[in-house]
């Protein structure tokens, strides 16, 4: 048993150089092939740029906050009075002559008063209305027709009104609706010349406001 044991030991050392040689070979040959090799790579892989979101920040206004106007001074308080001062204040002196049963004499209205209380009122409406003596026609026939209209061949009708008094004469005559040229005037003079029964207002003759039409017509031979 001793006698392998030793030639084991002689085998061992005789291939232990050899080994080692051997793994320094295989160790050179790894690293020639290590720097032999291409370990550059393509970059393949795309870098992407992401936009960042922009974040607008607005302005906020601040309100102004109005401060609502103070209230109204309250009122003062009413202080009471004695009676006794009021009564001193209002004291009225009568004169021992004076006599409650006697009549006052009251001072007469003055006469302006008087005038417009006896100046009679003018009616629009009577009972009883005027009529005119003679007719429209005659009105018609006291028209004196202007030279100046007749030459520039104005024609129409003018409204003319007035106020019929007691006795059924034209006063106050005034033109409402017109045509010119002279006609106004003309129509005017006319009307002052008519005549009219006076109007009735329980059964006494009243002032009436009246109007009538007075009608401007040129005919051929003008």
């Amino acid at each position: 048993m001793k006698a392998l044991n030793r030639d084991q030991k002689a085998d061992i050392h005789r291939y232990y150089r050899v080994k080692i040689q051997v793994g320094l070979i295989v160790s050179l040959l790894a690293f020639i092939i290590l720097f032999r090799v291409n370990l550059t790579f393509d970059s393949e892989f795309e870098i992407f740029t992401y936009e960042q979101e922009t974040i607008e920040m607005e302005e906020i206004i601040q309100t102004e906050h109005t401060q609502p106007p103070p209230p109204p001074p309250r009122p003062p308080v009413p202080v009471a009075v004695p009676n006794d001062a009021i009564i001193d204040e209002d004291i009225m002196l009568f004169d021992s002559e004076f006599l409650m049963d006697e009549a006052f004499e009251l001072p007469p209205p003055p006469a302006a008063a008087q005038d417009e209380e006896e100046e009679p009122e003018v009616f629009i409406t009577v009972e009883t209305m005027p009529e005119l003596i003679g007719g429209i026609q005659s009105v018609q026939e006291r028209v004196q027709y202007p030279e100046i209209a007749r030459r520039a061949g104005i024609e129409g009708r003018v409204v003319v009104q007035f106020v019929i008094d007691e006795q059924g004469r034209v006063t106050n005559p005034v033109v409402v609706r017109g045509i010119g040229g002279g006609c106004d005037e003309a129509a005017v003079e006319a009307v002052k010349q008519a005549r009219f029964t006076p109007g009735l207002q329980r059964g006494r003759p009243v002032k009436v406001r009246y109007s009538i039409p007075v009608t401007f017509r040129l005919t051929k031979a003008d």
